[in-house]
This record gives C-alpha cells, sequence and structure tokens, in this order.
C-alpha cells in the first residue's frame, strides 16, 4: 500500500480498503493479531483515521459521496472488529460457571450501637419481670413534660434541668416521665410499664455530660405498692444486670414528682468496693433515681390517689455503658468512630 501522500483517495480505494481490512479480519485469531489490527485500521494514526482527515483533500464534485462512505467503512470495520468471532470465543472461555450450591457474596454486617446494646439489655430484664414497654414524642408540651409531673410554672425545680424550648409551650423533653403521664392517662391501674427514650438538656458537652441522652423510666402503679416494692424491684434488677452478689445502696434524694425520693447506687462492679479510679474512689456507683409517685402526678395523670400507690424510677443509659464498659469519656458515643464501635 502506498504512503498518505501517494495515495490517490477515489472510491475505488475505498473498496480495495474494505476488502483488504475484512480480509485482515478474518486471519485474526488471537488478542495479539487484534491489537495490530486496532493499531493498523482503527487506531489514532491508523489507516482510517487518516482516510477521515483527508477528505477536504478530496474535489469537491466527489466529497460529499466520499465522506459518507469513508465514514460508514469505519463503522463497518469497527462493528466487525467487535464482534469478531475469537473475541466472543475468548469471552466464553473466561467466564465463570454458575454454580447453584455456592454460597452468595459476603456482605459486611454492622451491630448495634453500645447505647443500644445496653439498653436492650435493660429493657429484656424488666420485660421478663412482667413490665410492658411504651413510648412517647421527643417533642413534647410543657404540660406533660414539666406541669404533669408537679413541676408548674417558676417550681424552682425547673433550674434542675436546662432546656430546649421550641415555643413558649413546646420543647425538647428533657426526661422520659412524661409518658408515665400519658400512660396513666390511657390505662387504668394495675400498670406496671418502662418508657425508653431519648431526652435533650441545655447542658455544656463534657466527658460527662451531654446535650443528649437515652433513659429508661419504669413505672408501677397498682393497689397496696410500698417501698419495699420499689426495693426489691430494683435490687432484683442490680443483680441481673451487674452481678448476683451486688450491693444496693440507698440514699435520700430529690424529685418533684416522687415522694419520698431516692437515689440507687450500686457497689462498684471493678474494684468490688474497695475504690477505684472509676467510682471516685468511693466504692458505689450512682446508677439511678426513683421513688413513689407524688400525689399530685397522679392528680394531672387522672389516677386517684386514694386507692392507687405506686413507684417510678430512671435510668440514664450513657451512665450504665461509662461505668459497665470503663469509658471515660460520653463523648466517645456520638462520635462514630468505627475503631470505637467495633469494640462492642
Amino acid at each position: 500500500m502506498t504512503s498518505d501522500s501517494d495515495t490517490a483517495y477515489t472510491i475505488q480505494y475505498l473498496d480495495q480498503l474494505r476488502t483488504d481490512a475484512e480480509k485482515e479480519l478474518k486471519s485474526i485469531h488471537d488478542e495479539a493479531g487484534a491489537e495490530q489490527f486496532r493499531i493498523k485500521y482503527l487506531g489514532k494514526k491508523g489507516i482510517i483515521r487518516s482516510l477521515l482527515k483527508s477528505i477536504p483533500n478530496v474535489p469537491e464534485d466527489q466529497r460529499k459521496e466520499f465522506g459518507a462512505l469513508s465514514n460508514k467503512l469505519r463503522s463497518d470495520i469497527e462493528e466487525q472488529f467487535n464482534a469478531a468471532p475469537w473475541r466472543s470465543a475468548e469471552k466464553a472461555d473466561h467466564r465463570i460457571p454458575l454454580d447453584p450450591g455456592l454460597p452468595g457474596y459476603p456482605f459486611p454486617r454492622g451491630s448495634l450501637h453500645a447505647l443500644m446494646q445496653i439498653r436492650n439489655e435493660i429493657r429484656d430484664i424488666f420485660l421478663s419481670m412482667g413490665f410492658t414497654t411504651a413510648y412517647g414524642p421527643e417533642v413534647e408540651s410543657d404540660f406533660y413534660n414539666f406541669e404533669a409531673l408537679n413541676t408548674p410554672e417558676y417550681h424552682p425545680a425547673r433550674d434542675m434541668q436546662d432546656t430546649f424550648y421550641i415555643s413558649d409551650k413546646m420543647l425538647l423533653r428533657t426526661q422520659t416521665s412524661p409518658v408515665q403521664i400519658r400512660v396513666m392517662e390511657k390505662q387504668k391501674p394495675p400498670i406496671r410499664s418502662i418508657m425508653p427514650g431519648r431526652v435533650y438538656r441545655n447542658e455544656e458537652i463534657s466527658s460527662r455530660s451531654y446535650c443528649l441522652f437515652h433513659q429508661i423510666e419504669g413505672l408501677y402503679v397498682d393497689e397496696n405498692v410500698s417501698f419495699a416494692d420499689l426495693k426489691g424491684t430494683l435490687l432484683a434488677f442490680s443483680r441481673r444486670f451487674f452481678d448476683e452478689k451486688t450491693k444496693l445502696k440507698i440514699r435520700p434524694s430529690f424529685f418533684p414528682f416522687t415522694e419520698p425520693s431516692v437515689e440507687i447506687d450500686v457497689e462498684c462492679f471493678l474494684c468490688k468496693g474497695s475504690g477505684c479510679s472509676i467510682c471516685k474512689k468511693t466504692g458505689w456507683l450512682e446508677v439511678l433515681g426513683a421513688g413513689m409517685v407524688h400525689p399530685n402526678v397522679f392528680k394531672s395523670a387522672g389516677v386517684d390517689s386514694e386507692k392507687y400507690t405506686g413507684f417510678a424510677f430512671g435510668i440514664g443509659i450513657e451512665r450504665i455503658a461509662l461505668l459497665k464498659f470503663g469509658i471515660e469519656d460520653i463523648r466517645l458515643f456520638y462520635e462514630n468512630d468505627l475503631r470505637f464501635l467495633k469494640q462492642f
């Protein structure tokens, strides 16, 4: 074949080029031969690319027909090259046979967050003790979050909780206690229920506090419920959750919605009461607040306080998780660092 400078680009030349290319296509038997063909005819410096560049040099009366035939030649050669029999055979040789007996491709599996693991463990213990589960909205009214819980406007106990207000009467709940009111409004005693959920407080973020956290509240209302029932229930929970020999200490405290009110400490399960950095050398860990339901709370929920008594308690899930896992910074639970979360 002559060089580009000597080539007479005519219709007859296109016919001869097609014949030569199709003949060479039929002689290809492997990938090396195919690559040589591609470079020669279809490459950037190949014969067909040079042919297309020469269209402006063709006499004007032949240029239109010559251009159309040149483009058709290129598309035909490319189509035949891509559909060559040797390429189909090569692909078929490399196909993996289907075996329906093989297991599927593995996919990475996630796991429950450490806080959810603790929540579920606490929940399951109380469910086994006959409690049911109830939920309520996180955006709550001032009535359910404060007033119905014996904390009216200007009550000093409101200063115990820095609140995220949405409007004058709507807020992000600071506790899951409002769910207790909603349960008592809808259900007549006996009531035995726990209320897991997320709560919000406008607190400074530090290693020991965060602007949101999780609680599990509990409520038991029936005739002749006593403080002994409260103590027995929480002691049974502590021994199942921590250790069979766990010691329990009850300290007086104050909550506007319970009277009397107490806080519950358990013997440090790390040092067994001898004192360590986790329990601040006291040998005890505060785990929850509790008390007998205040008559004013019963009144707000429409429960006859002359006939029924009850107790309530609240457990901070983050506090329990920090203690059980020996973690010193609550912020680690919310940073979504897989290096941390995969430990659980």
